[in-house]
């Protein structure tokens, strides 16, 4: 019965009946109860949303993949110092964290929002060092702005480790096999084919493989019916706290030979047997369909991390529900299943799937994950373990094998270790090439970013991810065009990714694009109206339109939808700040800065409202820490500048003007404002040098003629003056300006000290 149950919710899982797999585990909880029960109960209502439910279940339990469970609820219900106590418990200083590479992530993340930067940055860097496949691990260091060379976690170190992972499953396999064929030779001497009813059979198929974590590290163990002693006596290892009334169901049967192959969703299966001994005459209809061993602690990401590595496995399912006409060919003599065919070609039918592809004459290269799906176990339709060691060896030890040769069974076929490791080496290259771009255009260097990327196999540059990387680079280096560009083509590939488009709303922000930018929020909303992504785009949209108020009601929804999404906050402050509201604006920038202290923009908000609020001081320190975090942009210096030279600090203010107009020669600011410098300095030839060459760059910023025109009026030039006020007039001004040019006209004659003293 519990068997039964469990592979009912899994399957449910797997065909995200959510509600179903909810009932029916709670059928198993209150026949069975027990923790591992619970802890499937609990992955039931995680993936369904109700991590609050997740939470009462498992609070007070003990078992380490409970407190992972346990921890991962409470991170979504931001209980985060609860989180922190059940990863590592204050009481038990030397407690393993659970799950490896995925308890240390989580671990990470909660020192981050906790403002702990330090051990944030030990425990993702603990986590690749488990897994250096965790690549969000990776990125959260260069978002620390933490991260070291690709190379020290993406080397030749880390494809050794890959290698490691999967030879220890692949002994612990072997091991496995070699005690459960003892047991098969044996009781196929005694129970032929013709002992075994269609009942047993089918109880057979009900009560298949399930794998138990020797550790939280990945290493997995078998246990179930194949291992179970003929007898009837208790299993080796017990799967449950209590027992399971299949076992006794099954003392009469002979366990299936780990060394056949079966189809679960083909009826029809041809045998090719290179032997006459009796593992081979055994009737196939009794043959469970094997499960694989994986490492299991590994490569996965958190939120795709949400069943028990010590809790039920997904089984296959029962071969009487099982309607496929696919046909299998097993070779029992060598071990070597023709079942290749399968790679790659099932459809994302389980909650459990893992999709690996092994191309013809290639070594292992990838793997896909999809984030926020469990990766526990391949799918069933390719579960064929095979084993390239004979179990007749030549010595005529069956348990003799040759750690050198020995292959590694791995999703249906048989990998030699060095491939492994070739294969491994090959995903880390394309990991270091991603990663050394991503933590170059972190730190802001983006040219040198956007240079790293043209390394890439075109198959992978034009993907979502890359794409969106290369349009945020252009968006850092004020090149809106190229962005645009970049985030279009991202759009083509992937019109469902989210991934970036809260900055592309931006990019058409400022290129004023408003149709396209009213199209963008649309769709996005259409697509995902509960993605933040989506509300910063509408509150873009709104102000363009200069709809401030609506515009902060959208960027207020994407808060609320996710509160650790820093760039959101920082838009609500710069719609606080468009309504003058500063209090609110500080606020927001403040909230931004909590979640992510590298955020510069909003540090450079906050300058902006100490600027207008003429707190000098306060504007220049917050100028600096953007400076700090982003030394390559050009408009931060131009404030930073600004700020300088209102504390009378002239040298200095001169110095970053010529800083900025180096970073950028097309962005008038800092032109414009180191003519305000000299002016004040009273070096009215260099200021009129200025200006002029700004003319070339922006020829219709109705600034640059009014401030033209107040510099001919301190050198008595009237005629010039009037001519360059007109000018400004010309170019439609805001009001504001409107007023200060006409009041700069009407002085026009009065003479600068008398001007001064009014």
């Amino acid at each position: 019965m519990e068997s039964i149950l469990v592979e009912c919710v899994n399957n449910n899982l797997g065909h995200f009946m959510y509600r179903n797999a909810i009932f029916m585990c709670e059928r198993l909880c209150a026949e069975f109860p027990s923790e591992t029960n619970l802890q499937l109960l609990a992955g039931c209502y995680l993936q369904n949303n109700q991590a609050y439910a997740a939470y009462h279940i498992l609070k007070g339990t003990q078992m380490a993949q409970s407190r992972y469970l346990f921890a991962m609820s409470c991170f979504q219900m931001d209980l985060l110092t609860e989180a922190e106590a059940a990863l590592y418990p204050a009481n038990e200083p030397s407690a393993e964290v659970p799950n490896g590479a995925a308890g240390h992530y989580l671990l990470g993340l909660i020192y981050r929002y906790t403002d702990r930067r330090r051990s944030a940055i030990h425990h993702f860097k603990q986590a690749l060092s488990i897994d250096p496949l965790l690549w969000v691990a990776y990125e959260e260091l260069c978002i620390l702005g933490a991260a070291e060379e690709t190379t020290a976690f993406f080397g030749e170190a880390a494809a050794l480790c890959i290698q490691k992972q999967y030879a220890n499953n692949a002994s612990t396999f072997q091991n496995l096999q070699v005690s459960c064929e003892d047991r098969n030779l044996a009781s196929t001497r005694n129970v032929g084919s013709e002992d075994v009813s269609p009942r047993h059979s089918k109880h057979m198929q009900g009560n298949n493989l399930r794998d138990i974590p020797g550790n939280y590290q990945g290493t997995s163990l078998l246990a179930g019916a194949a291992c179970q002693p003929s007898n009837g006596g208790p299993a080796n290892v017990s799967f449950y706290n209590t027992p399971s009334p299949m076992a006794a169901q099954l003392s009469a049967v002979a366990p299936p030979p780990l060394c056949r192959n079966v189809q679960p969703n083909g009826p029809h299966l041809v045998t090719v047997s290179a032997d006459s001994s009796p593992k081979s005459t055994v009737n196939s209809n009794i043959q469970a369909p094997r499960r694989k061993f994986v490492d299991e602690g590994k490569l996965r990401k958190v939120s795709g991390r949400l069943f028990s590595d010590s809790g039920p496995r997904r089984s296959i399912r029962l071969a009487t529900e099982a309607a496929s006409n696919t046909n299998t060919t097993v070779v029992a003599g060598n071990g070597v299943s023709n079942s290749s065919k399968y790679l790659g070609a099932s459809k994302l039918s389980s909650i459990a799937l893992r999709s690996v592809t092994v191309r013809k004459g290639q070594s292992f290269a990838n793997e896909n994950f999809d984030e926020g799906i469990r990766n526990d176990s391949f799918d069933d339709a390719r579960a064929n373990l095979t084993s390239t060691t004979s179990i007749s060896s030549p010595s005529g030890d069956p348990k003799s094998i040759d750690p050198e040769v020995v292959t590694m069974p791995f999703g249906g076929v048989s990998i030699n270790p060095s491939r492994i490791l070739s294969g491994a080496s090959e995903v880390l290259v394309l990991l270091r090439i991603l990663g050394d771009g991503y933590r170059l255009s972190s730190t802001y260097r983006c040219q040198d970013a956007l240079d790293v990327y043209m390394k890439l196999p075109p198959k992978h540059y034009n993907t979502s991810w890359v794409l969106s990387q290369v349009g945020k680079a252009y968006f850092e280096m004020v090149d809106y065009l190229e962005a645009d560009r970049a985030f279009g083509l991202a759009r083509q590939f992937s019109p469902y990714s989210l991934e970036g488009l809260d900055i592309y709303s931006t990019v058409l922000y400022h290129l004023k694009e408003d149709m396209k930018l009213s199209y963008l929020a649309q769709e996005l909303i259409s697509t995902d109206r509960l993605a933040p992504q989506s509300w910063c785009a509408m509150g873009n949209c709104y102000s363009l339109q200069k709809d401030h108020e609506t515009a902060l009601k959208s960027f207020q929804r994407a808060v609320q939808l996710n509160s650790r999404f820093a760039y959101a906050h920082t838009l609500c402050g710069h719609e606080y700040v468009a309504l003058e509201d500063f209090e609110n604006g500080i606020k927001s920038y403040q909230s931004a800065l909590r979640i992510d202290t590298r955020h510069y923009n909003s540090w450079y908000g906050l300058g902006m409202v100490y600027l207008r609020q003429e707190k000098f001081e306060f504007s220049e320190h917050h100028f600096r820490m953007a400076f700090l975090i982003n030394p390559r942009s050009s408009v931060i210096m131009s404030y930073l500048g600004t700020a300088l030279h209102a504390l009378k600090r002239n040298d200095e203010a001169l110095e970053m003007m010529e800083r900025a107009i180096l970073a950028d020669k097309k962005n008038p600011l800092p032109m414009y404002q180191k003519a305000n410098v000299l002016v004040s300095l009273e070096s009215f030839d260099e200021a009129l040098e200025v200006l002029e060459e700004l003319k070339d760059y922006a020829p219709r910023e109705s600034g640059l003629y009014a401030l033209m025109g107040k510099i001919y009026k301190r050198r008595n030039m009237h005629e010039m003056a009037m001519l360059n006020f007109g000018l400004a007039l010309d170019m439609k001004p805001s009001a504001t300006d409107v007023a200060t040019i006409k009041a700069a006209i009407e002085k026009l004659h009065v003479p600068d000290e008398i001007e001064d003293s009014l």
